[in-house]
């Protein structure tokens, strides 16, 4: 089975809603017993925020995940906050510090085995043309469609660089997961998944109202081969990340394998 399962670590590390915070190594030794086989990180404390890294501190992150047996799927930054890191800001200044924190995380993602780097296009500000914020970030408000990402894929025309979506922002805009697997292609990288329950968002997958199955379906008529990071909880207080992870995992990790089995069995009996 090529489909892989991660988790993104935000609800563990205190993003968004001051959720409940626990250390870097903390967090790997739980996904690695939950059964996850790679993690996703924001590059912000108390995690991953490169400045806070010691060389001795990356070799020792480095060698915890080699004996919990779980890879750093992919490293991204966190979203505005002080230091802005938005590449599509009116700020010169700002437009340069974002640079250079994606050259710092590229440096973290090459000495942790990170499978890619996650790039967030930055948002507009008032009095910026979304032509001018384009051409400073080649996107603008964080990909609003499958569309957009797919143009900004086109547009920078590097073979490494791939496209990925979001649940949740797919379902905000009332549109079909299924599509954008179907759109995306070969070319669809990752996603961040979550269920929707009514006015319910970011909840482990099987617990909302999703096409689960349908989804498992498109990604294996298209050969999708990467991970299915959740990406849940982290929005709001009262939950319990623990929790979140193993109901995702336990939902949907036995779906694909069966899935997979349906079609296995059925290319043997149709050889």
């Amino acid at each position: 089975m090529a489909i892989k399962f991660g988790y993104h670590t935000w609800s563990y590390s205190s993003f968004g809603s001051w959720v409940p915070a626990y250390t870097l190594d903390e967090t790997i030794k739980r996904l690695a017993r939950i059964g996850y086989d790679g993690i996703e990180l924001g590059a912000a404390a108390p995690h991953a925020y490169p400045p806070y890294l010691s060389q001795a501190r990356r070799r020792e992150v480095r060698s915890l995940l080699d004996d919990h047996g779980i890879e750093v799927l992919g490293i991204g930054p966190a979203p505005s906050g002080g230091p802005g890191y938005n590449p599509s800001s009116p700020v010169a200044e700002e437009r340069a510090a974002t640079v250079e924190h994606y050259r710092a995380i590229s440096e973290l993602c090459a000495e942790w085995g990170a499978g890619s780097m996650v790039y967030l296009p930055g948002w507009t500000v008032f009095g910026t043309r979304r032509r001018q914020a384009w051409a400073w970030s080649r996107e603008w408000n964080l990909c609003e469609s499958g569309e957009d990402a797919m143009e900004l894929m086109e547009d920078i025309e590097r073979s490494n660089v791939k496209v990925m979506f979001d649940c949740n922002h797919v379902r905000y805009r009332r549109e079909s997961l299924t599509d954008h697997v179907h759109l995306m292609g070969a070319d669809l990288h990752q996603i961040h998944i979550s269920d929707t329950k009514g006015a319910q968002t970011r909840l482990p997958a099987g617990l909302g109202d999703e096409d689960w199955e349908g989804l498992v379906d498109a990604l294996l008529d298209t050969g999708f081969d990467g991970y299915l990071t959740a990406e849940t909880g982290f929005h709001r207080r009262g939950i319990d990340p623990d929790h979140d992870a193993r109901a995702g995992l336990g939902f949907l990790k036995p779906l694909v394998e069966r899935k997979c089995a349906e079609r296995a069995a059925a290319a043997n009996l149709n050889p």
